[in-house]
């Protein structure tokens, strides 16, 4: 929930002026309301600095989880204007990734690889439900837009009767310009919960 959210990352977005946020992050900012309206996986979630929460404007919940909501306020604090390179990466090519992306920060790809296993098809349809774009790579692979600056892609080799099911996650070279490796761990979450729809 976004109240486990520290709130100095809530204030310190309150002393931003918000022309620079939002032309940093490529965000709207609504002067009445005091909010920001950010598109979030083809979703508008608004954020209200002075009252610490996070909404998803469709339906006006705030049940955000506290990782994904990381994502979305560290978004709005330290983006940069960097166009996207178009070229993906994995986590181990994260400056210092290779260590950082281990033990209780290992990415939950295998909660994709359980719940589409031999079923291609399925990975297919989820990932066309969430606006995925197909791209060429591995046995089936998708890029999405998670924000106006952040794409990623999710990956899947189906599962035979002599290779287990495998998935990765890759995101465009720059995120590493933008998020530290905490914070694209919290996208990470995100990005394989939803593709398992858990």
């Amino acid at each position: 929930m976004t109240n486990s959210i520290d709130s100095s990352y809530f204030r310190e977005l309150a002393g931003k002026n918000p022309e620079d946020i939002c032309r940093l992050a490529l965000c709207d900012y609504d002067a009445k309301k005091k909010d920001y309206i950010l598109s979030v996986w083809g979703e508008d979630y608004g954020i209200y600095p002075h009252d610490c929460k996070i909404t998803r404007l469709r339906d006006g919940k705030t049940n955000v989880n506290t990782l994904f909501g990381l994502f979305i306020i560290y978004y709005l604090l330290k983006l940069k204007e960097i166009n996207v390179s178009r070229e993906w990466i994995s986590e181990k090519d994260i400056p210092g990734g290779s260590t950082f992306f281990r033990g209780p920060h290992t990415i939950p790809t295998q909660l994709i690889e359980r719940r589409y296993g031999k079923d291609i098809q399925g990975f297919k349809e989820r990932c066309k439900q969430l606006s995925g774009s197909r791209i060429d790579m591995a046995d089936a692979a998708y890029s999405f837009q998670i924000t106006p600056r952040i794409p990623a892609a999710v990956l899947f080799w189906n599962g035979d009767d002599e290779f287990q099911p495998e998935s990765k996650i890759l995101f465009d070279k720059t995120i590493t310009e933008h998020l530290t490796p905490d914070i694209i761990f919290c996208l990470a979450v995100e990005i394989c919960q939803r593709i398992s729809g858990v």
